[in-house]
């Protein structure tokens, strides 16, 4: 069983800060799992591009509000408490949130934790595991 508390992720290495957002990653490669589960902060005001070329990604928002943007089609659907997004074809999209917007992920594969977006929105398949990004807070 693993048993993990958000406050001291928080804390640690495992909260990882980029441009407009910050994850607590609560589960990560290394626990077997099969899947990564994040805490994740959407600053308001920030424009998210991102393309996950190498994983696929369900998101369900816990508290704010936005809107997100499926980038093949212009469609703009409203997130809010309650709203779950699954990005199940590797979508390219944009996340613009109104407020800060407070979501719980799912990544598939897992992410090491390590990770931040490239130039292209994407997390890499896998990270060395010697790579640590300056953005670890």
């Amino acid at each position: 069983m693993i048993v993990r508390d958000l406050k001291e992720i928080r804390a640690s290495e495992k909260n990882v800060k980029s441009d407009g957002w910050a994850s607590a990653r609560m589960l990560l490669k290394d626990d077997n799992m099969g899947f990564s589960f994040h805490v994740t902060t959407m600053f308001a005001g920030a424009e998210l591009k991102m393309h996950y070329q190498n994983h696929l990604e369900s998101v369900l928002i816990l508290k704010g509000t936005g809107t997100i943007e499926d980038l093949a089609t212009g469609e703009v659907h409203e997130l809010k408490s309650g709203v779950m997004y699954a990005l199940n074809e590797h979508d390219r999209h944009i996340v613009r949130p109104t407020t800060d917007l407070l979501t719980a992920c799912v990544f598939n594969p897992p992410v090491s934790g390590r990770e931040v977006h490239d130039e292209n929105g994407a997390y890499p398949a896998d990270v060395d595991a010697g790579f640590e990004p300056a953005l670890i807070d």
